[in-house]
């Protein structure tokens, strides 16, 4: 009988690895993070995480990669559920940002974590986070009358579009932001989305 090891195609072991690691993160934290855990779930020697990833570090760096190109993916498909609109596609894009960030909690704490030093990634890292903070900046800089406003005013936009966006994803990670205040007379979902259109005023 071939092992499990054996049984994986070219290519599925990474995958699968990759999967066993962001739920051994879900379940850990980063700081009990490890390989041997990894490859304890997906059921290969301990090597097995080595070979493809290098160490611990390099094994979260690609998770966090991937991380990021899911991010993107979740904004970008919110977006273009919005519309032609601008100022519907950059609230569609927070939409996608908090809905990442409720599927995936602890991979966002990877990716935006007080350890991660993004000038110390890999490249690979870090054309995946530059991609999805383009994608802001880019969303931004198509609202009506951006063009004609100072840089210095538009990049002050931009990041405070992110921090609103960010902070209430973390909010909602959190468990502070379960229901919808009374009295607002909305449900949570559309409470929501009233905060992630404040992005677009």
């Amino acid at each position: 009988m071939p092992t499990k090891k054996e049984t994986y195609h070219h290519g599925d072991l990474r995958n699968a690895l990759l999967a066993a690691a962001e739920s051994v993160l879900a379940e850990t934290g980063p700081e009990a993070f490890s390989l041997r855990a990894v490859a304890r779930r997906v059921g290969v020697s301990h090597s097995a995480p080595a070979h493809h990833f290098g160490d611990t570090a390099g094994l979260l760096d690609a998770l966090a990669t991937e991380g990021f190109r899911r991010f993107l993916a979740a904004m970008e498909a919110e977006q273009a559920v919005a519309g032609d609109d601008p100022k519907e596609r950059l609230i569609g894009s927070g939409m996608g940002y908090v809905r990442f960030a409720e599927s995936a909690p602890a991979l966002l704490q990877l990716m935006f974590g007080p350890g991660r030093k993004p000038d110390e990634a890999s490249p690979e890292l870090q054309q995946a986070a530059g991609a999805s903070f383009a994608h802001l900046v880019d969303a931004c800089r198509a609202l009506p009358g951006a063009e004609s406003r100072p840089e210095a005013e538009l990049w002050a936009d931009v990041y405070a579009r992110w921090s609103l966006v960010h902070g209430l994803a973390n909010l909602l990670m959190s468990g502070r932001l379960k229901t919808a205040p009374e009295g607002t007379g909305l449900d949570r979902e559309a409470f929501v989305h009233s905060i992630v259109r404040r992005i677009a005023t």
